[in-house]
């Protein structure tokens, strides 16, 4: 793994009016790929083969070979076909879509012009949830501009080639964050997830092909076509190419959003970019995808690295990229209760596992912290929990049984703890 810091995505970040065209064109290869790739340098066949050979993954939470994800576009298909940018970042902890939108809007819409050649795609979306409106007003902006310099719209610098792109406000649901549910929003339906297959591949968006793509992963797509797949590789591990933005907050010095290479040690992390954590504060647990992402103990982060295959081995998951620190003057139980009750509160309803279990482990928590649960409550949360995996159309029931699962077989002293005080004043009551 190259140890230097690559600036694949955030090169604009600190430049004065970073989010401008002409600061874009100036200081970060701005649109160089697009014509290499529609001045006919590069075929759709070899645009495809280079991102794969990348290994480029996914980097909104499922780390999916994104060179590979395109090939299930059948080409054969002669009709409409779509390409969407992913932008609703819905879960707690995540920041860095946003951060992207902020700094860098330009090189995502220039992602998507190529991802949508790679898959002859000629119209595209930006979902964006709702509550990013300073976000959104920047990349209505970029998008403009991008039309009125030629990169977007008919026959793109004489290409012959069409895209055309508009952007599109989510209402805020966490669960249109699932590729299929934000398809269901944008087609003006309930967000609700669908049954696949089919998947969207093949039967997205008006029924027709349609591929997905974190903001992320679409704004690592003209670097890899301008530097190539072998130089994207001197970066991260073989298993987990490129580099990686990291939401990172809590008490540290400097938290915010940070470009290191997949493999980075965590311990680097928070010491060197972040300043490390703040007087008298030490690290209780971490968490290191997301709020659905299991828990980790310190002994379990001595020697950690950023990767997808590291939290792996560790039971857990990379997921967005959002790494939250718990330091010691946290109560988890309470940490735990807002879990729940956000995935509760944002569960669509649809599967019956989902639906009850997360109310159920709700009113659970609402027992232990208020001093009315039963003695067996912490067993029957793991029981709930472990009913509630892989048991529904969308991962939103994992994701609320997982972090429980961790907590439990963890941390379940606090939880303990609690239950002693709630029998101790019963006992006192009789």
């Amino acid at each position: 793994m190259a140890q230097d810091k690559p600036r694949i995505i955030l090169r604009t970040e600190g430049l004065a009016n970073p989010r401008a065209l002409k600061t874009y064109i100036e200081h970060a290869e701005g649109y160089t790929a697009i014509k290499k790739v529609l001045g006919g340098a590069v075929t759709r066949e070899q645009l495809i083969e280079e991102v794969k050979a990348s290994g480029l993954r996914g980097r909104g939470g499922a780390g999916f070979p994104t060179g590979l994800k395109w090939t299930f576009v059948p080409q054969s298909d002669t009709g409409p076909k779509y390409l969407i940018c992913n932008n609703d970042e819905s879960e707690p902890g995540t920041f860095k879509d946003r951060h992207i939108c902020t700094v860098n809007p330009h090189q995502v819409i220039e992602g998507m012009v190529l991802a949508a050649f790679a898959i002859k795609a000629n119209k595209g979306y930006i979902y964006t949830r709702w509550e990013f409106q300073e976000e959104i007003g920047y990349l209505v902006e970029a998008i403009k501009e991008a039309y009125a310099a030629g990169f977007l719209g008919k026959n793109i610098l004489g290409s012959g080639f069409d895209f055309d792109l508009d952007h599109y406000s989510g209402a805020g649901a966490y669960i249109c964050g699932e590729e299929t549910g934000l398809i269901s929003s944008l087609e003006g339906k309930k967000g609700q997830p669908k049954v696949k297959p089919p998947f969207p591949a093949v039967s997205g968006y008006l029924g027709r092909p349609t591929i997905v793509n974190n903001t992320e992963t679409l704004a690592n797509v003209p670097w890899i076509v301008n530097h190539g797949a072998k130089e994207f590789r001197q970066y991260g591990t073989e298993k987990s190419p490129g580099s990686k933005l990291f939401s990172i907050s809590g008490a540290l010095v400097r938290p915010g959003v940070y470009e290191v290479p997949l493999g980075y040690p965590f311990e680097r992390l928070v010491q060197e970019e972040c300043g490390g954590y703040l007087p008298g504060r030490s690290l209780q647990a971490l968490i290191p995808g997301g709020a659905s992402a299991p828990l980790l103990t310190p002994e379990e982060v001595k020697g950690l690295t950023l990767d997808y295959e590291a939290m792996a081995s560790r039971g857990t998951m990379l997921g967005s990229g959002a790494i939250m620190i718990i330091d010691d003057r946290q109560v988890l139980a309470e940490l735990l209760k807002v879990t729940i009750e956000f995935f509760a509160h944002e569960s669509c309803g649809q599967c019956t596992p989902c639906r009850e279990g997360t109310g159920w482990l709700n009113n659970i928590m609402d027992g232990v912290l208020g001093g009315t649960a039963k003695p067996d409550s912490v067993e029957r949360m793991r029981t709930v929990a472990k009913h509630m995996g892989g048991k529904t159309i969308c991962a939103l029931s994992d994701a609320c049984a997982m972090p429980v699962t961790s907590y439990v077989q963890k941390f379940s002293g606090q939880l303990q703890a609690y239950l002693a005080q709630a029998a101790a004043a019963g006992s006192h009551v009789k």
